[in-house]
């Protein structure tokens, strides 16, 4: 596990969680299973998030559940895949949603949603590994402790960040973000199965820039 990566600035504020028990049977376990199972991101990119989006760099949270489990496919950021694969139905969907806010076409039809991450887009999977083709295999084993601190790290010591919260497991999130510093949006998930329940019109990544630009912050470049 050498090969984990994750920006200074958040081994800073998360190094209490690194230190807890919990944490340490959750990386004997991922090693474990890195060793011995097909598991997905590769090992470099299980904090990428956390990488290519510094803590004080943040201003939008979306969040995302399991990494996706087939090959070449999950690369540290929620809902993203590799550049060069086909988009996922529920990344087909954010992507239509901002179409029709903006009224305009994807200028990047590229799924690997690294340019959202450089501008401040944390993309954070509740659950940063799972096993090759077993979803929510890495569920319960304190992956979700540890994405909890990380959340409540951002509600408590940043202002005026926007968070997405998408589907009933991302709004689970919401008991660890203080609403009165922070713009909190609900809304079903981008998945097939619920799109057309509440996510499609719900006006997510135009109210966000609307807020970040009302609060002093640059909007983000969604297209």
């Amino acid at each position: 596990m050498r090969e984990v990566r994750i920006d200074p600035s958040w081994k800073m504020r998360l190094s209490a969680e690194f230190e807890q028990p919990y944490f340490k049977e959750l990386a004997a376990f991922v090693k474990r299973e890195y060793e011995t199972e097909a598991v997905y991101p590769p090992p470099r990119a299980i904090f990428r998030a956390f990488d290519l989006c510094p803590f004080d760099k943040v201003k939008v949270v979306i969040l995302g559940q399991d990494p996706y489990h087939g090959p070449n496919e999950a690369n540290g950021l929620c809902f993203a895949v590799d550049q060069g694969q086909r988009l996922p139905p529920s990344l087909q969907n954010i992507f239509k949603e901002i179409e029709d806010e903006y009224g305009a076409s994807m200028i990047h039809r590229d799924g690997s949603l690294e340019r959202w991450a450089t501008q401040g887009v944390l993309l954070l999977n509740a659950t940063l590994t799972v096993r090759a083709h077993l979803a929510g295999s890495h569920q319960g084993k304190g992956w979700e402790t540890f994405t909890d601190a990380a959340v409540k790290a951002l509600s408590d010591k940043r202002e005026h960040l926007v968070f997405m919260l998408w589907g009933n497991y991302a709004k689970q999130k919401g008991a660890h973000i203080d609403p009165t510093k922070h713009l909190v949006l609900e809304s079903a998930h981008p998945s097939p199965f619920s799109a057309n329940s509440g996510f499609f019109g719900n006006g997510h990544f135009k109210k966000a820039n609307e807020y970040l630009e009302a609060n002093g912050s640059a909007p983000i470049d969604w297209l």
